[in-house]
């Protein structure tokens, strides 16, 4: 007699896995990275809707929702907590649960000095992900903002004020870069929308050379007014990611967000499969990009040299 394997027809169908997404911000500004996380998802075996499904938490900026998203995700026993949009929503995930997997994606932080993992190497709890060290890019950023802006010899750091541990990295890998360069470098600290504005008018007495703003997921979600303070003001500005180069921001360069979060979506496909958070080292973003507004250019009176078009992985006209 022949073993029977498999179900009749009409066993019923097992419940997808659910991945929680839990974000900081609003979906519009991250369609993108959304994208690149969905492709992670599907090279590792996994499609939205048909082997797994995903349930979606958007904090749209307010930080205090951020612990009642992640309690809600924990409540409907997610696989997995995919948290984005700095660190925030990981410090949120982690005090919900202590056994859920948490994958955070394209954090700009060191991710050991958060406290958030014991090493990049062996994370050793139930969090890992992908992170960015965009503050190490400062001097990179500083050269190109040079190219682009020759004469410049003072430039105003745009930190948060609220983020303490990013600001002083950030100011630190910047002094020492400007030092090198010989520019000087002053900080205009904001964390709300109206600081923002306050601190472009105070300004108007300074006339530093140019901006350079620090990575951070607040100004990320300022990029347009960002944009048209710089141009209000005709200030060069210089940004870390693509988003802003895209709302009209002068030029940026760091990590592609959408390869992170592709890279975030393949780890989660491996947790998903079996694997531990604590055995997966935290993965650095490995694709870096150079975005010009040429348009926000002209606007500023400003020529973009060969070198920088070359140099350039887009042009946006």
């Amino acid at each position: 007699m022949h073993q029977l394997h498999g179900r009749s027809p009409r066993a019923q169908q097992p419940a997808l896995p659910v991945i929680g997404f839990l974000h900081s911000q609003s979906p519009d500004a991250f369609r993108d990275p959304l994208r690149g996380f969905r492709q992670g998802l599907k090279e590792a075996g996994y499609v939205e809707g048909e082997n797994v499904a995903i349930e979606y938490r958007f904090a749209d900026n307010q930080m205090d929702q951020l612990s009642e998203l992640a309690a809600d995700l924990v409540r409907r026993r997610v696989a997995v907590i995919v948290t984005g949009g700095g660190p925030a929503p990981t410090f949120a995930a982690k005090s919900a649960t202590a056994t859920i997997p948490i994958m955070f994606a394209a954090i700009a932080d060191d991710p050991v000095k958060l406290g958030l993992v014991a090493s990049l190497a062996r994370p050793g709890g139930n969090v890992t992900g992908t992170g960015f060290l965009l503050t190490e890019l400062a001097t990179k950023r500083l050269e190109l903002l040079r190219e682009m802006v020759p004469a410049i010899t003072h430039v105003e750091a745009l930190v948060n004020s609220a983020e303490a541990s990013n600001t002083e990295a950030t100011l630190k890998d910047l002094e020492t870069a400007a030092r090198l360069m010989g520019l000087e470098i002053t900080a205009l600290k904001a964390s709300t929308s109206g600081e923002i504005n306050a601190a472009f008018a105070a300004l108007e007495a300074e006339r530093p050379g140019a901006i350079f703003v620090a990575p951070d997921a607040f100004f990320v979600t300022r990029r347009v007014q960002l944009a048209l303070l710089a141009m209000l003001h005709r200030i060069p500005v210089t940004y870390a990611i693509r988003p802003f180069a895209e709302a009209g921001g002068l030029m940026s360069y760091g990590a592609s967000l959408t390869d992170a979060y592709r890279q975030t979506g393949g780890y989660t496909g491996r947790i998903l499969k079996g694997a531990k958070p604590a055995d997966l080292p935290v993965v650095q973003a490995s694709k870096f990009e150079l975005v010009i507004n040429a348009s926000t250019a002209r606007m500023l009176g400003l020529t973009v040299p060969d070198k920088l078009l070359v140099a350039a992985d887009e042009v946006i006209e």
